[in-house]
Order: structure tokens, then C-alpha cells, then sequence
């Protein structure tokens, strides 16, 4: 992938997931923290693939606690 910057709502539209969901997962250490740009989140492309892989841990039934373990 590339070194692209998404902000947090194409992130969450991208991933299939909500907004709230991406702030969590940051608070939790579970994505890297996002840059700021002019106040809003921006992330790196490649959280995408972290993200896959949080929803692949959760659908096997991990609870977030052992993800983070993970």
C-alpha cells in the first residue's frame, strides 16, 4: 500500500465499520495513534489492513482484551 492519508470517516467507510469504533481502537493501542490535519484524524492506508485484522480476531470470537494481547 502506500503512504496515502485517509481521514477517519474513509477509514470507517472503507473498513466497514463506525467512526466511534476506529477512536476506540486507537484508545485501546489496538491502531496506531492518527496524525492530525487541520483538527481531524488522518490516518496511514495501510491501518486499513489492521483493521482486517481486528474483524478477523472478533468474528473467531477474541474479545478486544485478547486482541490487544495478541
Amino acid at each position: 500500500m502506500t503512504d496515502r492519508r485517509l481521514r477517519i470517516g474513509e477509514v470507517a467507510r472503507r473498513a466497514g465499520i463506525a467512526t466511534s469504533a476506529i477512536r476506540y481502537y486507537e484508545q485501546r493501542g489496538l491502531i496506531p495513534r492518527a496524525d492530525r490535519h487541520g483538527g481531524q484524524r488522518v490516518y496511514r492506508e495501510d491501518v486499513l489492513e489492521r483493521l482486517a485484522l481486528i474483524r478477523v480476531a472478533k468474528a473467531a470470537g477474541f474479545r478486544v482484551s485478547e486482541i490487544e494481547a495478541l
